[in-house]
């Protein structure tokens, strides 16, 4: 097959790939705007390369003619969340969306691999606008928790380098870090609320701190200098106390002096 004409395959799935990107970190960003916790905490994808792609054909015995329809994985997008609760959250925001429709999904955090490999994989269906018109790609989307990513990353690595005949005493001891890592997203299941709360007073925090120097920059345009340094002295105060009652109560007040300000620039 000519390169050309890889290009001209690929292109529409590292399209696929560049736009679900965009809309995943758009989810994350929607959720940290409203000042709530988001089940995504960060979000990549690939295109397989050309040579991935041959050996996967290869060893499927798939005709390059069949490629696209027997090889889901071209585009992948892999979803990081801190929880193991996150993962089905995830997976029902998808299952929900009008942009996507489920092929095929795998859990293999029920279901574990016998390698210790733990993640929810699902195959979804997702249409990219191209030159020639509408086109439908597969992605595989897998979704897992920071402890199995690592997991798998260092797994994935190992494999590649032994051409999965790993030695035996190095997969033992794989899978016995695969059973550390079940025990690692427990505790952190278990303390899931007093984690959530913490981000999102910290969150909470940066939202109105942002409000609030955004109104104090632009109350320097309109307002008495003397006057806004302070309210810029008074915000320190409240700031340092660490109050977050204060903290929001001052803002609101803020909002009030800052519209005044407007009012009168209009009339």
């Amino acid at each position: 097959m000519e390169i050309q004409l890889w290009r001209e395959i690929l292109d529409p799935y590292a399209l696929a790939v560049d736009e679900l990107v965009v809309k995943f970190n758009h989810i994350i960003k929607e959720h940290r705007m409203a000042g709530i916790y988001s089940p995504i905490e960060q979000v990549n994808g690939r295109v397989k390369t050309i040579s991935s792609i041959l050996e996967k054909a290869q060893k499927k015995q798939i005709s390059l003619d069949k490629m696209e329809e027997h090889i889901e994985d071209i585009a992948g997008i892999r979803i990081i969340c801190q929880f193991v609760e996150d993962i089905y959250k995830v997976v029902d925001m998808i299952k929900h969306r009008s942009d996507m429709t489920v092929k095929s999904e795998k859990d293999y955090i029920v279901n574990q691999k016998a390698s210790g490999y733990r993640s929810y994989h699902m195959i979804i269906c997702y249409t990219v606008e191209t030159m020639r018109g509408p086109r439908e790609i597969h992605v595989e989307i897998q979704i897992r928790t920071l402890a199995m990513n690592f997991w798998a990353t260092i797994e994935h690595s190992l494999q590649y380098k032994y051409k999965e005949n790993m030695p035996e005493n190095l997969s033992s001891r794989l899978h016995k870090a695969a059973e550390a890592i079940i025990v690692l997203d427990q505790e952190m299941s278990s303390v899931r609320d007093e984690i959530m709360d913490a981000q999102n007073s910290f969150n909470i925090k940066a939202h109105i701190v942002a409000d609030i120097l955004t109104n104090i920059q632009n109350l320097y345009k309109v307002a008495n200098k003397r006057e806004v340094v302070k309210i810029q002295d008074e915000f320190f105060r409240i700031y340092n106390t660490g109050d977050l009652e204060q903290l929001s109560r001052f803002s609101r007040e803020l909002d009030i002096i800052s519209e005044g300000y407007r009012a009168q620039s209009l009339g």
